[in-house]
This record gives structure tokens, sequence and C-alpha cells, in this order.
């Protein structure tokens, strides 16, 4: 069939990269207690499995978020509302003091960073790290969280945040 559509493509990194651009996600922060909190933005976050409770997210190895989730025994999961994507830029940007005024954080469970006035969070205990070419997927058990946060998620698709639409 795809002969006949002659639009057959090799397999690259930009490949990947633009059929993901098609595929909406939501936007979540991971961050961890190191020296200093780490923190990035992640748009790979998945739910792996209710009983025990799973999730799993990706994360570069050259990320400068590595070296402390490499070790880290837990970790935060934050759930981005449509009102923060200035802080899931923040937390995407290479270099920036992604903690620094105006990000709103308390330390919470386990010493894990927690942002202020995310729509849900969790905090997790790394599980395993498990190799998949450049990245790791971190698979994580959530031990505490809180899902009351209010108003609508935060998406990213065609390499921009987006808002849900009625």
């Amino acid at each position: 069939m795809s002969q006949l559509l002659g639009t057959d493509r090799l397999a690259t990194p930009e490949l990947l990269r633009s059929v993901f651009r098609q595929h909406a996600a939501g936007v979540a922060v991971i961050t961890a207690a190191g020296e200093r909190p780490v923190g990035f933005t992640a748009t790979s976050l998945n739910s792996v499995a209710a009983e025990p409770p799973l999730i799993s997210f990706g994360v570069g190895t050259g990320s400068s978020s590595w070296p402390v989730i490499a070790e880290a025994e837990h970790v935060g999961v934050h759930i981005l509302g449509e009102h923060q994507q200035e802080l899931a830029a923040t937390f995407a940007r290479s270099g920036a003091d992604r903690f620094a005024a105006p990000t709103g954080w308390r330390s919470g469970p386990e010493g894990v960073p927690l942002l202020d006035g995310v729509l849900a969070w969790l905090v997790c205990r790394v599980s395993a790290r498990i190799p998949a070419g450049d990245h790791r997927i971190v698979i994580a058990q959530a031990v505490t969280g809180d899902p009351t946060g209010s108003g609508r998620p935060l998406l990213y698709h065609q390499g921009r945040f987006n808002t849900l639409r009625d």
C-alpha cells in the first residue's frame, strides 16, 4: 500500500520529530532534589499500571537534569495547566535557572521540589531506568500526590504549547 502512496521515508530523527508533531501531548514537569533542585519539561509522561501505581517518562542523557535523575530515589511529576505556558518554557529552556523567581515551589515529601499552581502532582519512587537510545525511560511508583488543582491542561502540539478548545 505504501508503494502506491509514494510517501515512504527512511526513519530518521527528523521523520520521528515530524510524525510526533502531529501527536498532541499533555505537558508535565519532572523534578528531583540534588545538590540543587533539577527539573525539565516532559511530554513523554505515561501511566503504566494502576496496581501498583506506576508511571514512566523519558529523559535525555545529555540533559542537565540527567545526573540528578540518574541517582534520585524520588521524583516529582507535575501536570501543568493552560495558564503555565511560561513555566513549561522555563523548564524546557537549556541553561535557565528553573527554580528562580518567578517559579513558585517548595520542598515536598521525600525532599522533592513541588511546583505551585499545577493541576496535579505526584511524588514517585524510582523503580527502574531503562536505556533507550540517547534517553532513559524512568519507571516510578507513585507514593503520594494531589489531583485537586483547578483549570484545564496545557498541551504540546506542532512544536508549541496549546490549550484545549471546546
